[in-house]
């Protein structure tokens, strides 16, 4: 049948097209010395915002941090929104010298709504004036002690909206920390590097980036409460024409999480954020694409796509036709048998991914040789497990739940 030609050639195009340009990042961050930002003077000042719940045992490290970096302490304050908490979070963070904004609200729930919340108080009061730009990081964030000296050079280089290199300060738990952290440390280092070589823009994670203070005006604060709103706000500035930096050299730590329910929970709302950023950002994205013949749309294009949804619909169809006799079920089972060679090609290649990215990261990443050797064997299952993941996520109605941090 016709329809399901042009399904099989869709997903086939998306799939090469996806593969020929991960592997071209892969050469481009090999083969090109890394973006490398002039000295600026150290005189911007920025603004932390930090939502928290409930992290009391973690958030004195990340403001210990931030206060110890060589950028001089004096420009730059710390804004903690203690979201729904029933610790001493905010007792914790005033004690440091934070500028604390408490927040109770049961219905609107999530980062997003914080950080709405925090720069709405900011820009009624004035005190959002008083910044040149804003750092966003998770309470259980750690940060190199260069980090704002990093990210200070590549914002007087002219980015207004910036991300940084993610590590993580677990990776040696368990292969489900060493999953989550590598799929990172992978995306900083062969991705947002390869970006900035090619000259299109980079999308910010959900800590570890900074805003200037033009691109917080034109957002009235923070509007952004979609499952993964750093995503959402990475598609709105691409559509307004900004070019995301990333900064290699500004280095944070993450706490990945160590159980798989855990992960599969995380993963559960991010999959459902990436249906809900196509569903209300796609359509610009690609008309933006066609139109203005910008890079970075058709790249952001091909991360949103619903992949998932196209091929349990390639496969619900395929069954229907087989089922009315337009096609045969041999052909079906021919699809099926076809796909699974490509699942077994994706596990090999996501085996190499992750030696690669070991090998090349292999001075940032805080492992035995035989654990991380062990970690290789485990990335596949980590990924493939995407797959229910991304199923479950067209049907389940995901919600923001806090994760629990152990702190290091």
């Amino acid at each position: 049948m016709a329809l399901l030609s042009v399904l099989d050639i869709l997903m086939y195009i998306i799939g090469i097209v996806g593969i020929v340009y991960q592997a071209i990042c892969v050469v481009v961050s090999l083969v090109a010395k890394p973006i490398a930002f002039p000295d600026a003077p150290m005189d911007k000042r920025y603004a932390v915002l930090i939502s928290a719940r409930n992290e009391e045992s973690v958030i004195g490290n990340l403001i210990d941090d931030i206060q110890s970096q060589t950028y001089p302490s004096r420009l730059v304050d710390i804004w903690l929104v203690a979201d729904n908490c029933d610790d001493h979070t905010a007792d914790l963070a005033r004690s440091k010298g934070c500028h604390v904004i408490e927040r109770f609200n049961k219905e609107l729930i999530g980062k997003g709504y914080a950080l709405t919340y925090l720069l709405d108080q900011m820009n009624e009061s004035g005190a959002s004036d008083d910044y040149d730009a804003f750092f966003v990081f998770d309470a259980d964030n750690r940060l190199d002690k260069h980090y704002f000296e990093e990210m200070n050079k590549a914002f007087q280089a002219g980015f207004k909206i910036l991300t940084s290199y993610r590590n993580s300060v677990n990776l040696s738990d368990n292969w489900v920390s060493s999953g989550s952290a590598l799929w990172f440390i992978r995306e900083s280092r062969f991705l947002s590097a390869s970006r900035m070589r090619l000259g299109t823009s980079c999308h910010v994670g959900g800590t570890g980036f900074m805003f200037s203070r033009e691109v917080m005006k034109r957002n009235n604060g923070w509007k952004f409460h979609l499952l993964t709103e750093d995503l959402e706000f990475t598609m709105d500035s691409v559509l307004h024409g900004d070019r995301i930096g990333y900064c290699g050299t500004a280095i944070l730590y993450d706490e990945q999480p160590v159980t798989f329910q855990q992960s599969w929970r995380q993963r559960l709302r991010w999959s459902k954020g990436f249906l809900q950023v196509f569903r209300y950002y796609g359509p610009a994205l690609i008309k933006r694409a066609v139109r203005e013949r910008d890079f970075s749309a058709v790249d952001f294009t091909l991360l949103l796509c619903p992949f998932t949804v196209l091929t349990i619909t390639r496969i619900l169809l395929g069954w229907l036709f087989a089922a009315c006799g337009f096609v045969t079920w041999q052909s079906q089972v021919q699809s099926l048998l076809g796909w699974s060679n490509g699942i077994v090609m994706a596990v090999l290649t996501m085996m190499a991914l992750a030696a690669l990215t070991i090998i090349v990261e292999r001075d940032h990443i805080g492992a035995t040789n035989k654990e991380l050797f062990a970690y290789v064997l485990s990335f596949p299952i980590y990924m493939l497990s995407y797959v229910p993941i991304s199923f479950q996520a067209i049907f389940a109605k995901a919600q923001w739940k806090p994760i629990a941090h152990k702190g290091a």
